[in-house]
């Protein structure tokens, strides 16, 4: 890395949505552009995010079911997921600052937004230098069979938002907020509103999930598996010893790395 890079040779362009927007219309945009979250303004004010898992856990929970989701507007789902830098600053400020927050707004001189950066944006620039063992996490998993409303409850309890689905010890696929998200979103618009909560009882993780499984082995290079999950735009692969699944390896945990 050089010594000189500074923040605006690593940002990218910022993708933004009204607080007044739609989520559904959030959540598209959010496929479209293969980003998240996204920048939320305001009278061209950043004043949050918003990002699939709030979008997910608005659309699937029950309470929300008699409204359309074209009526949930982006300002009743926005936190504060963010923080700023300038583009003169030094690189290696974004380091600190993204292993706490999902984004970093970056403005000019007049808090004008020029631009943003993700852990996309920072891994194409820094690599962190270690082996994938040493940054494996935990997987949890799934089974393809079980219900997406049991999903939906243990992404709350456990705080978790990416499960690998397995059946005896087979990979066959992931689940994430994403795909919660997208499935949500196609249930509310087919469904009638009276029939949400008997249908959505029925949804299986297997008619939702990511898959054939994309799966690394855990001696696999941090270059390759960085490369990887940013030229294949996904936030986490699962890892493998002997063919078994050992854990994840995600884009946040090579940004704790750096």
């Amino acid at each position: 890395m050089s010594e000189n890079l500074l923040v605006k040779d690593v940002m990218s362009k910022a993708v933004t949505i009204a607080k007044s927007a739609a989520i559904t219309e959030a959540l598209d945009k959010m496929l479209d552009e293969g980003t998240d979250p996204l920048i939320v303004k305001n009278n061209g004010v950043v004043m949050g995010t918003i990002s699939r898992k709030a979008i997910a856990e608005t659309l699937g929970s029950k309470r929300n079911s008699d409204l359309s989701p074209t009526k949930i507007h982006v300002t009743n789902k926005t936190d504060e997921d963010y923080t700023s830098a300038y583009p003169d600053q030094e690189a290696e400020v974004l380091i600190p600052l993204l292993q706490e927050y999902r984004v970093v707004v970056v403005l000019d001189e007049e808090h004008h937004l020029v631009g943003k950066v993700d852990s996309t944006d920072l891994l194409r620039a820094m690599q962190p230098e270690t082996k994938i063992e040493k940054i494996v996490q935990n997987a949890f998993t799934i089974h393809p069979d079980e219900r997406v409303v049991h999903l939906r409850r243990r992404m709350l309890d456990e705080g978790v938002t990416k499960f690998v689905v397995t059946d005896n010890g087979r990979i066959l696929g992931i689940v994430t907020e994403t795909d919660v998200a997208r499935s949500m979103k196609a249930f509310r618009e087919v469904v009638d509103d009276k029939h949400q909560d008997h249908r959505i009882r029925n949804l299986l993780i297997k008619d939702i999930m990511t898959s054939p499984a994309i799966t690394i082995d855990v001696d696999t290079s941090v270059s390759d598996v960085t490369d990887y999950l940013i030229n294949k735009n996904i936030s986490s692969i699962p890892v493998t010893k002997d063919g078994r699944l050992t854990g994840l390896v995600t884009k946040q945990a090579l940004i704790v790395a750096l």
